[in-house]
Parts: C-alpha cells; structure tokens; sequence
C-alpha cells in the first residue's frame, strides 16, 4: 500500500527533490496535494504528471491561471494562504513534507501536528520560532515529527537505535559557506550574488544566503534543541568544509557515530519517507578512496556572528526566537535585494533582539504578534 503524501513547497528545491524520489518509487508513494506560492507554471506542470487530488497555489493572483490550465484534469484547484494548512488535514494524507520557507510553514505544521500526521520537516523556522508549541502538539496528538535536514537526519540516524541517556552532545557540521576563507575586513563589499555560490549544496536563495552568514547553522542547533531534547551548551557546531559527514554524536563512552555520504539532499528526503524502512535510492555514491582528506574546524564567530546570535536567542528563550527568526528574513531579503550590506545582516539582527523584549507565548497567535513587530522594527532599520 502507498503512502499518500501532501508536499508544501512543491517548486523548491526540497519539493523538486522529494519528487524526483516519487519517480523512483512510484509503488510506494503516492502524491495527494502540493502546493506553491508564486511559481504556478511549475506546479501545473507536477500537477498533470502527478496527478494529485488537489493544489493549492497560495499567491491567489494565479488562481485563474491554475484553475484554467488544470480545468480537464480531476484535481481540485484551491487558493490562498489558508489553504496550504487546511490541505494537511486531509484525512487520505499520510504524510506531510513540510518544504515551505521561512514562517509561512509555522501554521501547516502545527495543523499538521493537530491532524496526527506524520511530518517530514524541512522548514526549520518551525522549531526554530515556536519549537515548544510544535513539540508540544506533536506529543499531545501523536504525530510524528521526522527530520529532513542532512544535519538533522544524520543525528537521527546515529541515534537510531541508542538511548539518549548515553549522549554526551551532537556535532553539527557545516560547510563554512562561500566566505569561509575571505578575509573578515572584505566581507561588507560581498555581494548577493557571491553569497548565492554555495560551494557544495544546491539551495534556495533564502537558505543559501543564512548559509552565507552561518544564521542557517544557528538555527539548525535550535532545530536540534527540540528535535532531540539537548541543551544548546551540548550542541557543538564545526566547519567540515567537504561536506561528506553530514553530522554526528558523541557518546558517554567517548565513541562519536558520525553518518556520511555525498551531499545530495535526496538521501535525507527518502529516509523521512520510507523510515523505518530503507529503499534503493538511485544517486551518487561515496568511494572513500576518492577522498583526498576530511577535515574539520572551530567556526569564527568572530567573523560570523550570527552564530552567537542564534546561541544568545535560545538562551534567553521564550519569543527570543522568533525574533531572531522575523529579523533574519527581514534583513535576508534586504541583502539580495541589494539594500543592505552583509556585514549589516547581523548588526541589525541584534539591534532588534535588544529592542523587543522576550514574552512567553502560548499560542499560534503570539507568535504571530510577535513576527510582526519584530519584522517591523528590523524594517524600521533599514
């Protein structure tokens, strides 16, 4: 029997990715819904191969032109923002992979939480915003909440099977990003498009560019955080620039499991999809005597601060995140739009957690509020 899956953000990168493993396995996964918020020319396109029960194009400008398209199709056409998270909760969906960016992909996953469903998270701001109510709900509802970051997919994987009880921390590994090695006194004239050559993982420009400034790996330990239920002061991060050990765990004993393979997102999509099972998956495979050498290394925070950013806002906890979160997408989208310099995407991140003070929010609405004025106030800097 196929697992019926509903994709939200079925143009990205993860969506096209999770997709093309749907190819590859068309006896086990069956596609139920996707969703898309500007790119409708692509969505019609999965639309009529896949085949789903309905889309949802969440920009409702282009409801008439994927209404029209789809018109000789049996797929229901649905618009609008609310739309993505009431498409969750149908009850064929047997899984949800939550490929949105940014904190549009808050409310789904919640509803998703709320429907029982199984999740397959690739939008961190989820956990990163409002990781206690999404952990909370998924406790509450029995869901199941499976990582679809190689980072995080690679701790999961090291611990399958272990108890947690033996953990002594987890090794986030990052690649470094494009500026790993330019000089920190060069980093305010880089440009967006320098920041979008990410040299080993093809992203989406949001997340290329937290790659860039390292918030990406910030926000990955507060991900882990809740994932795994670790303290942050356990949470190490280190810049593994070949990216080939996606991860890892130390151990009491002092034995570190560490998960490797080349960086293709594929790997950590399908796990999500056939765990507990592991099924064939036609990509490129490592040869370690390939390999000229790992190596590993401290990141700067020095030279990239929004580590300690990310570091800081856990600390202090409560909306922390979320503001952090709401400042990070404001000044992201600034500097690819060329109004901001790089250097400037953390000195305005911190600038905003100083100025809004923590609260402790209970509900989807708090934390709402909270996006709001923290986006405000970011905006108010620029």
């Amino acid at each position: 029997m196929s697992l019926k899956i509903a994709i939200l953000g079925s143009t990205g990168s993860i969506g096209t990715q999770t997709l093309d493993i749907v190819r590859q396995h068309p006896d086990k996964l069956e596609v139920l819904a996707l969703t898309a918020n500007n790119n409708w020319q692509l969505l019609v396109t999965q639309a009529k191969e896949f085949l789903p029960d309905a889309v949802v194009i969440a920009n409702d400008t282009y409801y008439p032109e994927v209404s029209t398209a789809l018109q000789d199709y049996p797929i229901k056409v649905y618009a609008g923002y609310s739309s993505v998270s009431d498409i969750v909760e149908n009850s064929q969906v047997d899984v949800v992979v939550s490929a949105l960016v940014g904190f549009a992909g808050l409310a789904p996953t919640i509803r998703a939480a709320k429907a029982s469903k199984r999740i397959a998270l690739a939008n961190k701001e989820s956990l990163v915003v409002a990781g206690e109510l999404v952990t909370r709900l998924v406790n509450e509802n029995k869901s199941v909440l499976l990582p679809l970051d190689s980072e995080h997919s690679a701790i999961f994987q090291c611990l399958w099977g272990n108890s947690m009880r033996a953990v002594t921390r987890l090794l986030l590994t990052a690649s470094g990003g494009p500026f790993r090695k330019v000089p920190t006194d060069q980093l305010a004239t880089v440009t967006a498009q320098q920041a979008l050559a990410h040299p080993t993982w093809n992203m989406g420009a949001k997340i290329t560019i937290d790659s860039a400034t390292m918030m990406n790996k910030g926000f990955e330990m507060i991900e882990a955080k809740w994932l795994f239920g670790v303290s942050p002061d356990n949470i190490d991060i280190v810049v593994h620039p070949e990216s080939i050990v996606h991860s890892a765990v130390e151990f009491h004993d002092g034995v570190i499991m560490a998960q490797m393979g080349c960086p293709d997102m594929k790997m950590p999509i399908q796990l999500a999809l056939s765990y507990p099972e592991r099924w064939n998956l036609e990509t490129k495979r490592l040869n370690l005597t390939e390999l000229a050498g790992l190596s590993f290394e401290a990141p700067d925070l020095q030279k990239f601060p929004c580590i300690g950013l990310a570091y800081e806002a856990v600390r202090r906890g409560g909306s922390m995140p979320c503001v952090l979160n709401a400042a990070n997408e404001v000044v992201n989208y600034a500097f690819r739009q060329g109004e901001i310099s790089f250097t400037q995407i953390p000195v305005i991140v911190e600038q905003t957690m100083n100025h809004i003070a923590p609260t402790k929010p209970a509900s989807l609405d708090d934390y709402i509020e909270v996006d709001r004025e923290a986006r405000a106030f970011a905006s108010s800097l620029i």
